[in-house]
């Protein structure tokens, strides 16, 4: 989108890597940030993992935080399923002056990766604040978001304060897993009338440090690919292992997989990554940066291609990726292999479908003797959202308030997130900056996950002021 791309472009003249003012960062708590660090505290200790905690439980602290601070049971809805007790999540809505304008819907999981406290440093669940960062599962992905949406709306109804626009909250379970129940999918197949919105506030954006305390980029999270598993099977007669024969079902894998190993699917972009290579190229003066530049201009240049492909992260978010991650093959040590398979992960590119992709890894590997089929996914087919000005402006102003000088970039997720749900049924979810982390992902989803206290403190600050820029858009 040109529009944007020339807001992107202005904006970045003069830019400066940023650094949280010393005030900012070690100034006592204020009475508003105290709560929040209780209400993120509070979460973070209530395990909501799969396999030994609860989103139910969770979900009920809210609405006893929710009740307490100006909310009654006609704005709150709890929501489970019987087979899924646990898994049970909240929606909440904050009515605004509007009879017209549609609303916003902020989103989050409740849930999160298993830890287990024999392989952690300290107790993952139990929130330690330590050397500026707050440790534990939880902390980074993503219940500092939860509690900010939490805490912001308490303080809006305790305050008094409507929006033009409606706000509502919904924080589900689910988000972590591929097979157990999602509160977003059900939402927007059971319940689509209690999350409609104009558009919602998920996951996947915020911003990156140098890994010492400098802010470099902020992220506005504009899209992401969709998640599907496949199979890649050999079969064969099998026989006596004392006979071999060529004809082995796990060397046809084998084979397969070498050839997926050594194929890339075609590159593509989006208004997204068109807007994220422009802002980051004119950000580079290295090898990189002009490759950058080079292949929005134009899309065919392999040498660029070449270039930006040395990266691991560019060269996913060019194309449609897929990785076998799983294998399985034989039936006895004496025996020739009458099966073999591999799962292969694929991360599709925004537009693609999955058909296209099982035709893709056939033609691959050219076998008639291989099957490739599709066995699950983790939703529907990606749609990028619009990158529009409404989104984009009061994001770019409010980095160039709190982040003087750090370019704001849009990204589409290489990951997944919920949003794939919203987007299915019309609903365009973006990820805002203002929270940011280390180059390293502060151990989300592994050990000893942690989130920067300063990032914390501030992210919130900024987000309620985004919130309530966007809740005031439009004509009453």
């Amino acid at each position: 989108m040109k529009s944007i791309a020339a807001v992107l472009s202005a904006a970045f003249a003069a830019t400066t890597i940023f650094s949280i003012p010393a005030q900012a960062q070690d100034a006592p708590l204020r009475a508003d940030q105290a709560a929040y660090r209780a209400l993120y505290k509070e979460m973070v200790e209530t395990d909501t993992s799969i396999t030994t905690g609860s989103c139910t439980a969770l979900a009920g602290k809210i609405e006893a935080h929710m009740l307490q601070n100006g909310f009654t049971a006609a704005d709150i809805t709890r929501f489970a399923v019987p087979d899924h007790p646990k898994e049970g999540g909240i929606v909440v809505v904050l009515p605004g002056t509007s009879k017209v304008l549609k609303p916003i819907l902020l989103l989050g999981h409740l849930d999160v990766v298993v830890a287990k406290r024999e392989d952690w440093t300290r107790d993952p669940y139990t929130m330690i604040e330590e050397n500026g960062y707050f440790y534990g599962r939880g902390t980074s992905d993503m219940k500092p978001l939860d509690a900010i949406w939490v805490d912001m709306l308490e303080r809006f109804a305790k305050q008094g304060y409507k929006g033009k626009r409606t706000l509502k909250m919904a924080l589900t379970c689910g988000e972590e897993t591929s097979w157990a129940f999602n509160g977003v999918k059900w939402l927007s197949e059971n319940r689509p009338e209690l999350i409609s919105a104009e558009f919602a506030l998920n996951e996947g954006g915020g911003g990156r440090s140098d890994g010492h305390g400098k802010v470099v980029q902020q992220s506005l999270h504009v899209g992401e690919k969709t998640v599907a598993n496949y199979r890649i099977e050999a079969t064969n007669i099998g026989g006596h292992s004392s006979i071999p024969i060529r004809d082995n079902a796990i060397y046809e894998l084998g084979d397969a997989l070498g050839k997926l190993r050594d194929f890339d699917f075609p590159l593509m972009l989006n208004d997204t990554t068109k807007a994220y290579f422009t802002r980051i190229g004119q950000s580079r003066d290295d090898e990189m940066g002009k490759a950058m530049l080079a292949i929005v201009a134009n899309p065919a240049d392999k040498a660029a291609e070449a270039v930006l492909n040395k990266d691991r992260s560019f060269h996913s978010m060019l194309r449609t990726t897929c990785v076998a991650t799983m294998l399985d093959g034989g039936h006895a040590n004496n025996a020739l292999p009458q099966r073999a398979g591999a799962l292969v992960n694929c991360r599709i590119f925004p537009g693609v479908a999955y058909e296209d992709v099982r035709k893709t890894l056939e033609a691959v590997i050219a076998d008639p003797r291989m099957t490739v089929t599709k066995i699950d996914d983790r939703g529907p087919l990606a749609k990028a959202p619009p990158l529009t000005a409404q989104i984009l402006d009061p994001a770019q102003k409010l980095v160039a308030k709190y982040y003087p000088g750090v370019p704001l970039v849009p990204t589409m997720s290489t990951g997944a997130t919920d949003g794939i749900f919203l987007e299915a049924i019309g609903i365009p979810s973006y990820g805002p900056p203002g929270l940011y982390g280390d180059p390293d992902g502060n151990g989300a989803h592994g050990l000893n996950e942690r989130a920067i206290v300063k990032a914390v403190y501030v992210g919130r600050d900024f987000l309620t002021e985004l919130v309530t820029a966007y809740a005031n858009q439009g004509a009453k």
